[in-house]
């Protein structure tokens, strides 16, 4: 399986929510629930305490400004807590792409908030139900 691409994995990201017709929104629910729920590769960017649970904690804990992300190879990152030098989780260059990119980053605000948990879940739901229905060529 090929390891080394030319492209970033943000661009592909991108490209493949564009394949599929997705929009920002949708694209960033998708990533943030799929997360939340423990989907993810070698488990970076599960940045919930409970796993398989559909919450908004991947953004959440995106958008904690308590820690200090230092890069661990061409794709991974890992925080830390500065208080203590402790880890506290670790990401891909994907999951930090939703709080250094302005767009992405304004979504990731939205999901992020207190009260947005029920938007969170229904839009998901709503981009999930897209995704399942591409090629259902029987209901057009």
């Amino acid at each position: 399986q090929k390891t080394e691409f030319t492209v970033s994995p943000e661009q592909m990201m991108l490209d493949k929510a564009q394949l599929l017709g997705l929009s920002a929104p949708e694209m960033t629910v998708l990533v943030g629930g799929m997360r939340a729920l423990g989907i993810s590769a070698d488990g970076h960017g599960v940045f919930t305490k409970t796993p398989g649970k559909l919450t908004n904690d991947f953004f959440v804990n995106l958008l904690d400004m308590k820690v200090e992300w230092k890069s661990t190879g061409s794709n991974s990152y890992e925080a830390t807590d500065p208080s203590t030098g402790e880890k506290v989780r670790t990401a891909t260059r994907v999951d930090l792409a939703f709080g250094s990119n302005s767009q992405l980053r304004a979504l990731a605000e939205v999901y992020a908030c207190e009260d947005s948990q029920q938007k969170f879940v229904s839009d998901f739901v709503d981009a999930w139900n897209k995704v399942m229905n591409l090629d259902r060529f029987d209901l057009t």
